[in-house]
């Protein structure tokens, strides 16, 4: 016998996998970096607290690693995040984010917003840290501090789709994003915040990218169209039709 109810659940649940299947396959190359940095948090889970390091350290866009393998470290370091705990964090954030950013510029156009974040955050941050060093502003220990994660490419992601945004809503939203991202700069920021701020800057700079496509349909925009009068109506012509 059945059990009461499984016969509405399983009515439900094939519309709900295409649902999940379509969401996924809408946003091929974010789903794909996810499943790789979900693979990578749980090598590091795994790993022992020497292994770990090690591994910080080796994936790290950090100066040490810049100059000695640069095209690598700035591949790999987009690929860990330094604590597993937070993948969840991280996969709603590029729920939000990279995967409406992918769907409505293409997956290409998605993926050079990124990349031009990524890399040029990290070696405008890094090259700051270095004159510190010179300077003795900072230790020279600075080299090799741990400089792995994807919250590069993340903040260039939420710069561009400030585009995307409908105006009024598109000031609060880039507002709010601005002084998320700037404020750390004025309260003693890091060179992470640094990188943080200039990659906001480059995915609003990426605007040509975004050039002919929609914004979101809601707010004012929508409303005004439903509350906008209809055309008039033909009056039907006396007689037979």
């Amino acid at each position: 016998m059945k059990a009461a109810g499984s016969g509405r659940a399983a009515h439900y649940w094939p519309p709900v996998r295409a649902w999940t299947s379509a969401w996924v396959r809408s946003a091929p190359g974010t789903h794909i970096w996810l499943l790789i940095i979900g693979f990578n948090s749980l090598v590091l889970a795994a790993a022992s607290q020497g292994m770990e390091t090690f591994l910080l350290h080796r994936t790290s866009s950090n100066i040490h690693q810049l100059n000695k393998h640069p095209l690598q470290s700035l591949l790999i370091s987009g690929f860990w995040i330094q604590s597993p705990s937070s993948y969840l964090l991280y996969v709603v954030l590029f729920e939000i984010f990279h995967a409406n950013a992918e769907r409505w510029l293409g997956t290409w156009r998605w993926l050079t917003t990124v990349l031009i974040a990524h890399v040029a955050a990290t070696l405008i941050s890094q090259e700051v840290l270095l004159m510190a060093i010179q300077s003795h502003s900072a230790p020279r220990s600075m080299k090799h501090v741990v400089d792995i994660g994807v919250s590069y490419g993340l903040a260039g992601a939420v710069g561009v789709l400030t585009y995307r945004v409908p105006r009024p809503w598109r000031w609060i939203y880039l507002t709010a994003a601005v002084l998320f991202f700037g404020l750390p700069m004025l309260t003693g920021g890091t060179f992470t915040d640094l990188g943080h701020a200039v990659a906001l800057a480059l995915g609003l700079a990426c605007w040509p990218l975004t050039r002919g496509l929609p914004t979101w349909d809601w707010g004012w925009s929508a409303l005004s169209r439903k509350c906008a009068p209809g055309r008039p109506r033909s009056r039907r012509p006396h007689g037979r039709p």
